[in-house]
């Protein structure tokens, strides 16, 4: 049952609200205006995307949460802040870094942190506080969480394989790949239950707000919908391979794979909001107390218009500076530079497995050899990028060694490792590559990033925005060595000599075509 109370209905609206309410509006659109570009790229990733299509609804639920505090709202005195003008220059700060950076959640939730933010600039802090949850809401508008899929990949791969071990079924398991008598199994992308994740915390939220008065409740509840669709996603993976085994492979296999997940899915939330149900509270929509402020303290017409004026001014600096570094690219990018003789190493033909080409996209230029020397083989792969942008990126979710859907190659190891490069200590990242008849591929993998060396993706987001801030520009590459591991050991002692010998000319063939720019 849900108790309204009717006070509000005499509730007096402030009159300032007939211009506050419009200069808002109005605010709101022109800084939606000034980031249109943000705006299309997050209503694109909603379109195409199964993961984020509920960012589409996440705007009307944020407005009509609004609606329903109305009566409070406008009894409320709006006055302009500018500590909220200041925080907004450093969300639009943000949202710069992201740009220059290439990373589309910064700039996506920059964005929405500017929107957010216009309220208090606008009408005040304490009609930003009436309006809180509606507004925070408003965060999970932005696609976001695809970096957990590794982690949850992995605990899902585990859960299986016990779930299998414990039904009595053998499992062998490579990675996230595994093999049961019945056929092989993978744990991919679409496995990973970041989808549940997502929409179960969106949805969990808003119910714990809806049904829930006290705080406790309402986040005992969110940390519920974040635990239980983990789990539930265990339980689906392990249901799935259970299924398909003791049918023979006739059941959930294909397009009922995803069907029967989505299905558990949807019966464990359901179950979820049930049990919730039992102890929900009845629902008092809060409502403000009538403050008639003294004379002379509501906000005048002027101090309105300035801080909405402010505001604008505030947020449209940012693309203006972006527009200003933008037009400080470097020219067209055709070619490397030349690579300088490797000492006692000489090209060589590709032939297999070291035709493998890494899956990195949008480069402006690319390098891969093979070099030879003693018997032993090293595939050099290298990929250049100049003037970034958010489609056209060194790092990148799409930029990977395999792609979960390779039919020839899948990978089953990984880790990192120290080597001395160029003259210098390089942390790398390691890769074991398996192919379909057996073969074993060997990957270092690293970045370069106008002469800094790293192989964290987010250092080297940090170096590209330092570089482009400081007028640098963004001048980036990725060097991948790769050789093959027909016995333990026998890559990393093959790698390591080469390294050693060929750090120096890679690293002055980077350098020579980022003096070119």
């Amino acid at each position: 049952m849900i108790a309204r109370e009717t006070s509000s209905a005499t509730a007096a609206i402030d009159p300032a609200w007939r211009l506050a309410g419009p200069a808002l509006f109005l605010v709101l659109l022109l800084i939606l205006a000034l980031f249109r570009e943000t705006v299309v790229d997050m209503a694109s990733i909603w379109w195409r995307s199964d993961t984020y299509a509920h960012g589409m609804i996440v705007p009307p639920i944020a407005l009509w949460l609004v609606w329903r505090l109305r009566a409070g709202l406008t009894a409320l005195t709006p006055r302009p802040s500018y500590l909220a003008v200041l925080l907004l220059a450093a969300a639009g700060f943000g949202w710069l870094l992201g740009q220059v950076a290439a990373v589309n959640a910064l700039t996506q939730f920059a964005l929405v942190a500017m929107l957010i933010l216009a309220v208090p600039a606008v009408v005040g802090w304490q009609v930003a506080r009436w309006l809180a949850f509606p507004l925070l809401f408003l965060f999970f508008a932005v696609p976001f969480g695809d970096f957990t899929q590794p982690k949850l990949m992995e605990w899902t791969a585990d859960a299986t394989v016990a779930g299998l071990r414990l039904s009595g079924i053998p499992v062998y398991r490579e990675g996230q790949h595994l093999v049961i008598p019945s056929g092989n199994w993978a744990v991919v992308e679409a496995c990973s239950g970041v989808r549940y994740l997502i929409a179960s915390i969106t949805v969990g939220t808003l119910y714990a707000y809806l049904t829930y008065r006290s705080l406790w409740r309402r986040l005992l509840f969110v940390l519920v919908s974040i635990i239980v669709p983990v789990l539930a996603n265990w339980g689906r993976a392990y249901m799935i391979v259970m299924l398909g085994h003791l049918s023979g492979n006739k059941l959930a296999v294909g397009v009922d794979h995803l069907v029967y997940g989505w299905l558990f899915f949807g019966i464990v939330i359901l179950a979820m909001f049930w049990i919730g149900a039992r102890w929900r509270e009845d629902e008092v929509l809060p409502q403000a107390s009538v403050d008639v402020p003294a004379s002379g303290s509501r906000a005048s017409v002027a101090a309105l218009l300035t801080a909405g004026v402010a505001t604008v001014l505030v947020a449209g600096l940012w693309p203006l500076a972006l527009w200003q570094l933008d037009h400080a690219t470097g020219r067209e990018l055709r070619s490397l530079a030349p690579l300088g003789s490797i000492a006692g190493w000489q090209k060589s033909d590709a032939v297999s497995p070291y035709d493998w080409q890494p899956r990195f996209a949008g480069a402006d230029a690319r390098e891969q050899a093979v070099f030879a020397h003693d018997g032993r083989r090293v595939g050099l792969f290298v990929a250049y990028y100049r003037n970034q942008d958010q489609q056209r990126k060194l790092v990148s979710s799409t930029n990977v060694l395999v792609a979960s859907d390779d039919p020839v190659w899948a990978r089953v190891a990984g880790g990192v490792k120290e080597i001395s490069f160029d003259g210098q200590p390089v942390r790398v990242r390691t890769a074991e590559l398996r192919g379909l008849e057996s073969s074993r591929l060997l990957v270092w993998q690293w970045y370069w990033i106008n002469g800094r060396w790293t192989s964290s993706d987010a250092i080297a987001k940090a170096y590209t925005a330092l570089s482009r801030l400081t007028g640098q520009g963004d001048d980036s590459a990725v060097v991948i060595l790769f050789a093959q591991q027909d016995r333990p050991g026998a890559g990393d002692a093959t790698l390591g000599d080469f390294a050693a010998v060929a750090g120096g000319e890679i690293g002055n063939a980077l350098r020579q075509t980022a003096r070119g720019r």
